[in-house]
């Protein structure tokens, strides 16, 4: 079964997903079970920290177990584990920390620990067997927005990064504003589909001039102020149109500033991560903008857009051929520069 590939048994609990996964030489995927607390955070229109590590203390052991036994390996098997270190919340960090040291105490394995972005971008190595480093990645996501000069498997150099609220943070909030419920990023992307981008003008912040920064606070702010107004006046709003307009201005921002870092690193390829990578009207204006000026495009399945254990797997793999190992001593970080 093993046929001498390095099995890597990977962690994942940054957030609200609970996932492990096992993956054979970084790329091959052999299993990938993630338990999503969407439902249960829904009702408080977001994800609440102490319920989201509670949940994960409950699914976390059958998530694991179930990892291996879907693979088809034993524990004897595996040669390393691999956890996500951070970013993210702290709490559920530390679930998923705690669990990957005892195992790799017990079952005296190796213990790597990840950045949560560099997973979110290690899936591209997953979904595309041939790319491989240099290229420019933009990481969209509900806590992150940057553009990575991605030199090698482990070295990353951060372009640009959010000034405020991350792309996937705005999506949360407006949806909230507009009564599309949560997550608010796919609840925008239904929605946008059936109205008018055009219908009204929100802002497009591009800040200073060559700055691969972002800020979305404004544009966020703006939907919320044309509402009020809109309200004060006794005029209807049509969610779907706020939604496609919305949709478009923060869009238009991420595709320019990310084709525009990949031009100017030279290397012709730019890699879509995270979980705003699942949007619709991004991915496609991203591959009429890269075909325009011959930049080709490497996109994760939808699958792999959301956090998941199989790109921290991945991650760790290249960790550990360059010789990177943790000791019992790892801990968490909320914030963790990349």
């Amino acid at each position: 079964m093993k046929e001498n590939k390095l099995l890597t048994l990977a962690i994942e609990t940054s957030c609200d997903e609970t996932s492990a996964a096992v993956v054979a030489d970084g790329r091959e995927v052999l299993s990938n079970v993630i338990v999503s607390q969407i439902d249960v955070h829904k009702v408080f229109g977001g994800v609440v920290p102490e319920i989201a590590s509670r949940r994960h203390l409950e699914y976390i052991n059958e998530v694991a177990g179930r990892a291996i036994n879907d693979a088809g390996v034993t524990p004897g098997q595996i040669d390393m584990i691999g956890v996500t270190k951070g970013p993210g919340l702290v709490g559920a960090l530390l679930i998923g920390i705690a669990t990957a040291k005892a195992l790799a105490f017990v079952w005296d394995k190796p213990l790597v620990g990840v950045h949560h972005i560099n997973g979110h971008i290690c899936a591209n190595y997953i979904a595309h067997k041939e790319l491989e480093p240099p290229f420019t990645a933009l990481v969209a996501s509900g806590g992150h927005t940057s553009i990575v000069n991605v030199m090698d498997y482990n070295k990353c150099a951060v372009l640009g990064k959010t000034r405020d609220d991350a792309a996937g943070e705005a999506y949360d909030k407006v949806a909230r504003v507009l009564g599309l419920g949560y997550p608010g990023g796919p609840a925008i992307d239904r929605a946008a589909r059936e109205g008018n981008p055009n219908a009204v003008k929100f802002k497009r912040v591009f800040l200073e001039k060559d700055s691969f920064d972002f800020s979305f606070s404004g544009t966020k702010t703006g939907v919320s102020n044309y509402i009020n107004s809109e309200k004060q006046s006794g005029r209807d709003i049509n969610p779907a149109d706020v939604a496609a307009a919305f949709q478009l201005s923060v869009v238009e921002v991420l595709v320019s500033k990310a084709v525009n870092a990949a031009l100017i690193s030279k290397s012709g390829k730019l890699a879509l991560a995270g979980g705003v990578a699942a949007n619709s009207l991004l991915r496609e204006m991203l591959s009429d903008a890269c075909k325009k000026n011959g930049i080709a495009l490497y996109c994760p399945p939808i699958g792999l857009c959301t956090d998941n254990a199989a790109m921290i797997g991945c991650a760790a793999y290249y960790k550990y051929m360059a010789g990177e190992r943790d000791g019992m001593d790892l801990d968490a970080f909320a914030n963790l520069e990349l």
